[in-house]
């Protein structure tokens, strides 16, 4: 009987990871797709229909994960999770509004803005120090944004550029409050998120006359979304990163910034304006660069605010 050494259970653990975590961010780079196929709805229909499905699966899967429910497991962090759950609903909103008002490429590049503002923020909230190799990195970004938002014409434009960093900074601020609160589970916290998006997007879809039943093709998309885009994500992301370093993981989220505007490019022929293209490359310079320059390291004590 031969046994099985820590090395190479540590280097297939790291090749899961590798693994969930790249499988994770192609199903993330859908999202622009799946939009562009909705024929109809709005952002708050979408939002309305792929947060039911969202939160109906992801309480079956925490139940059956964990044994308990996933409100249990919210009343136990707190606060963090409510502010991380109101902030994974704005960046839903101003993520599927940028890719309805912009191209693919041009909203996922700025999304990729998120981790830069999580820095910054850590540092804000938690007084967790930033890199100077991040601070180099943050400004390099910053020039990237400044041409891609630079061309207002075309499918470009700025109220859509707008919305991709509002989005951007919601997942920053997701990703603060589950450090605030001491915790790395995202679900009970995306979970609740679904919640308040039902509330939310209800409200609203009344408020505006908006109809509730949508066409068998828009709704069928976008609870597609929610169960796989979204949900499937989240677990494969959960999964993989528990083996890999912050760098890596940095690197391999490039793979949804860099597939999503394949996809459209492949089965709708939606390409990106020259502007976007060379600020994306020097957005995208910035983000493997300060992964690159980065060492797995164990996160610093917080304090609370």
């Amino acid at each position: 009987m031969t046994s099985i050494s820590p090395a190479s259970s540590i280097t297939d653990a790291h090749k899961y990871g590798v693994l969930f975590v790249f499988a994770a961010g192609v199903l993330w780079s859908s999202v622009g797709l799946g939009i562009r196929l909705i024929e109809d709805a709005v952002v708050w229909q979408i939002l309305l229909y792929r947060s039911i499905s969202l939160s109906v699966f992801l309480y079956i899967l925490i139940r059956l994960r964990s044994g308990e429910s996933p409100f249990a497991q919210i009343r136990r962090i707190g606060s963090p999770a409510i502010i991380a759950g109101l902030s994974l609903v704005a960046a839903y909103a101003g993520g599927i509004y940028a890719i309805q008002n912009t191209s693919v490429a041009n909203a996922m590049l700025l999304f990729a803005t998120a981790p830069f503002m999580a820095a910054v923020l850590g540092q804000i909230v938690l007084s967790e120090p930033v890199r100077t190799a991040t601070w180099v990195a943050i400004a390099v970004a910053i020039g990237g944004i400044a041409i891609m938002v630079a061309d207002k014409s075309g499918s470009v434009a700025l109220a859509g550029s707008l919305a991709a960093l509002g989005s951007a900074f919601g997942f920053a601020v997701f990703t603060v409050a589950l450090r605030w609160g001491r915790t790395g589970e995202m679900l009970p916290a995306v979970f609740l998120s679904g919640l308040f998006a039902i509330v939310i997007t209800l409200a609203i879809c009344l408020g505006l006359g908006l109809p509730l039943a949508l066409s068998l093709n828009d709704s069928g998309i976008a609870m597609g979304m929610g169960v796989f885009q979204v949900g499937a994500g989240l677990i494969l992301y959960t999964l993989g990163s528990r083996s890999l370093p912050a760098a890596e993981l940095a690197l391999l989220s490039l793979a949804e910034v860099l597939l999503g505007p394949l996809w459209v490019w492949l089965f709708l022929g939606e390409t990106a304006s020259v502007y976007t293209l060379i600020g994306g490359l020097v957005l995208l310079v910035a983000i493997a660069g300060n992964a690159v320059s980065g060492k797995r390291r164990n996160p610093p004590p917080i304090t609370a605010p």
